[in-house]
């Protein structure tokens, strides 16, 4: 065994921090979702910056998958390291069929009921509907993404693509970036984009874009694992990343006209735009991933009681919980729909209500999974610091 499986030999303690965090990109991330919630407007980070919850979402499982296969692969090997990493996406591919099937039987239902009319056109199920023999194998080659499917196909791809990543993040050591970052860039500036299968148009959350933040995290969860940091301690890069917090919430203010003056930079693509992941969103992004993990301390007391218990069971069973926060935001909009006139008494009662719920999931399933056995989630527990 070498001197790194020896480190490694005991499991590294779960990082409660980054539980907390996912558990608070999903209540952020179904809040978004509830379409015409002023709370998911206005009050959740993506609307004070130039990035929001996805990006976290992807960079964060990022970091963590890539730590468990760097664990994996130094203390079994490669193969073994490997074989792990196809089962956890043949889960993940699984629960996004489950959850494709139920979710387009609700919007269905609820069209052909009346009680929604003309649902299934305005997401984007018509597909399916009027061409079932086609919509089908598009479905499971995930190329076929109505609304509110979009984003766990960007893992499935991004973890079919890791071990590949991971070795020859062995051999090159930073250089395994330069890949991910040439397919970046060719998918930003050349348009290079997976067909959306029955759409009519490219899909959103475009892979090989979105692939080069679970990669970069991939890279840094290696590096936190096997040397004990992902990044060394730098104020000069501190500083730098709270000014690029700052400019992107001078711009949110300009764009919404509460400066009295005009930066003369327009809300574009090439700086918000998400499909293909424009890279200011990057650098956003990473900007507050870093100054969160600078500021939030490793351990804290409120991090074992009360809201940081509920938060870190919500991150334990972060996909699931995004999952049922599908339904529960398209719950909330159809409500928004059908009383429109009754929005700001009902926004802040229905928000908070499924916040509490899928809270209250994420606990049973931590309950659950403690009175059966471990289920894991898209990653095992990680160190980082």
């Amino acid at each position: 065994m070498t001197d790194a499986a020896v480190r490694l030999d005991a499991r590294p303690p779960r990082d409660t921090r980054i539980d907390i965090i996912r558990g608070w990109l999903q209540l952020t991330i179904f809040a978004s979702h509830a379409a015409g919630s002023w709370i998911g407007a206005w009050l959740i980070h993506g609307a004070w910056g130039l990035s929001d919850s996805s990006e976290q979402f992807v960079f964060l499982s990022g970091l963590m998958l890539g730590s468990v296969f760097a664990r994996k692969s130094t203390r079994e090997g490669f193969t073994a390291a490997t074989r792990d990493m196809v089962t956890r996406t043949l889960r993940l591919y699984r629960t996004h069929l489950i959850t494709f099937i139920l979710f387009g039987g609700m919007i269905i239902a609820a069209t052909d009921s009346g009680l929604c009319p003309g649902e299934v056109r305005r997401l984007g199920w018509s597909f399916l509907v009027e061409h079932p023999a086609r919509a089908i194998p598009a479905a499971l080659t995930t190329l076929y993404r109505p609304n509110y499917m979009d984003i766990l196909p960007v893992f499935i791809w991004s973890m079919v693509a890791l071990p590949a990543f991971a070795w020859l993040e062995e051999r090159a050591g930073i250089w395994a970036l330069v890949p991910p970052f040439a397919l970046y860039l060719a998918a930003w500036l050349l348009g290079l984009a997976l067909p959306g299968l029955g759409m009519g148009a490219g899909i959103g959350f475009n892979p090989l874009a979105w692939q080069v933040l679970f990669m970069l995290g991939a890279y840094l969860g290696r590096r936190m694992l096997l040397l004990g940091s992902a990044v060394r301690p730098s104020r000069a890069l501190t500083a730098a990343a709270v000014a690029v917090l700052v400019v992107g919430f001078v711009l949110r203010l300009v764009w919404f006209g509460a400066l009295p003056f005009d930066l003369g930079i327009p809300e574009s693509d090439w700086i918000v735009g998400k499909d293909d992941l424009a890279p200011p969103r990057i650098v956003h992004a990473l900007a507050l991933a870093l100054l969160v993990a600078r500021l939030t301390p490793r351990d804290a007391a409120w991090m074992h009681v009360s809201l940081g218990r509920w938060l870190a069971a919500a991150g334990r069973h972060s996909l699931h919980v995004f999952c049922l926060g599908l339904f529960l935001s398209w719950g909330v909009t159809a409500v928004f729909r059908f009383w429109p006139h009754q929005m700001p008494l009902t926004d802040a009662p229905l928000i908070v209500t499924g916040c509490a719920i899928l809270l209250w999931f994420g606990m049973w399933r931590d309950r659950d999974r403690s009175r059966i056995r471990p289920v894991p989630d898209l990653a095992q527990p990680v160190e980082s610091r």
